[in-house]
Parts: C-alpha cells; structure tokens; sequence
C-alpha cells in the first residue's frame, strides 16, 4: 500500500475515519523483549511481571487509566526510570538481544540509541539552531557543515523546517507549543537513534498541533520504532500498529490495534475502550 500524503491524512482524521491512514504492516524484527519484568517504587509494586515485545519500524500504543503502570514502563525502555531513588527492578529488558538492566550495560550508551519525547515540550533555552546541534555536539561533531546538515535534515523529518528555517538564530521559547514539541522531535533526530519514546506528546497541544504530530509519527515509523503513552484512545486507533493495555501495573492485552479497539478478548479492555472506567 502506497503512503499517504500528510494533507491525505490529516482529511482522513477530519472525516472521522481513523484507520484510512493505517498501512497494514509486515511485523518487523524484534528490538525489544521485556521477560518477567517487576518494578517497585520503595514497597509500592508497580510492575506487575511484564512480558512484552516490540518490533521495529511499527508504532505500539500503550493505553490505560492513571496510575496503571504505562509511563513507568515507558522509562524502563531507556533506563530513566533509575534516576528515581527509590526504584529496584528484578527481570529483563533485552534491547536487540541485549540486556539493558545488566550491571554492565551503560545507561548512557543506551540514551545515544533511545530518544525521549515528553508531555511537555521542554526546549532548551538556546536558539532552535542550537536545541537541534546540542546532542551532536556532545557526541563530539564540532564541523559546522556537518551540523548544519544534521539540523536542517532534522527539521525537515520533524516537519518544522519551512517554518524555522529564517529564523533558526532566534530563541526557541518563541515557537508556539506545537512547534516547540516538533523542535524537541528533531532535537531527538539529531542523534540518530533507533527507537523514539513520547510519554503523552499531544497532550498539551491543541487539536491542530495534535494532528500535525500524529501525521508526523506516521512517517516516523518509515526509520525508527516508536512507542507511544497516549490517554487519548481515538488516537492510540489512528496511529498505531500495536495497543497495549495497561491495569494496575500488569498488561491486560496486547495485540493488532485493530484487535484491541475491534475485537478485545478481554472484558476489561472492553469496557475501558467503551468507556466503562478510567
């Protein structure tokens, strides 16, 4: 099936049709495997032994009430989760065959391969030129031509660059929210990684900007896989290959998108997709 264009799909979510811009996808290669994962907050569990996988090049959605465990899970994908005191672990998370939660295995090694995207938009207080060139510059790119090849190329995949490209000197707290959220989406390119996390990335945003970012994630998913926190089920539909929905710190279900939000096998996923709780 042949990509739709950005303006095809934004007319598509217009018209209510949320799954006209859904490619059926072959099932990519596995790059990550969670195996009996349990996490705890001080005595508070919140992972319940979560077994999960995720392919490449796909988008999979994690969904579920507040408090059900799906962004702390998010945080284990590239180890922030640590930065939190009182967090221990037992289990693994396999990052192509690796196991992330080994002694050995450097938390920052992994953050050059796992991008993070936030709720909020969290611009540096720089120029939008400098926000896209810091990460490669930490990783030791000083020639100019050099970066400013890497900006403009992830500007433009982070469909920003028409509208920065005259003003890229200027600070970027003066980008509107939508804008800042896609700065910090190219800011993430910059390092070229392999996977891209967004904990609720549209949530702050107003529907504009949401359908530009969801149109954005689509193409996304062409070079990198993506794993998304959504509360927002109609979007979790639109945009994702995978749904996995998350209760009281355990997976209820995880299938086909279009399984869960169609064909639930499970009663409680049902009556969250309908509405029931949360």
């Amino acid at each position: 099936m042949s990509l739709l264009t950005v303006e095809e799909r934004n007319e598509a979510v217009q018209q209510g049709n949320v799954y006209a811009f859904k490619q059926a996808p072959e099932k990519g290669e596995l790059i990550y495997q969670t195996t009996d994962l349990n996490l705890w907050y001080g005595k508070e569990q919140a992972l319940k032994n979560i077994n999960m996988s995720i392919r490449d090049k796909e988008v999979t959605a994690i969904i579920g009430p507040s408090g059900c465990g799906k962004s702390t899970y998010l945080k284990t994908l590239n180890r922030m989760v640590e930065l939190i005191p009182t967090v221990r672990m037992e289990g693994e998370i396999a990052y192509k065959g690796k196991n992330i939660l080994d002694k050995t295995f450097r938390s920052e090694e992994l953050r050059t391969v796992v991008g993070m995207v936030f709720q909020k938009a969290n611009p540096f207080p720089k120029s939008i030129y400098e926000n896209v060139a810091y990460g490669p510059r930490i990783h030791g790119i000083r020639n100019k031509k050099v970066l400013d090849e890497i900006v403009e190329r992830s500007l433009r995949d982070a469909y920003i660059w028409d509208e920065v490209k005259d003003r890229l000197k200027k600070d970027a707290f003066g980008l509107s929210g939508g804008q800042q959220q896609r700065l910090c989406i190219a800011r993430c390119l910059a390092i070229e990684p392999s996977v891209i996390l967004m904990d609720e990335p549209t949530s702050a945003l107003d529907p504009k900007s949401t359908l530009k970012i969801e149109a954005l994630i689509q193409e996304l998913k062409q070079k990198y896989s993506v794993v998304i926190v959504t509360h927002n089920m109609q979007q979790a539909a639109r945009i994702s290959d995978n749904t996995a929905f998350f209760l009281e710190g355990e997976i209820v279900e995880y299938d086909r998108t279009d399984v869960i939000f169609n064909h639930p096998k499970d009663s409680r996923t049902e009556g969250y997709i309908k509405g029931e709780f949360g």
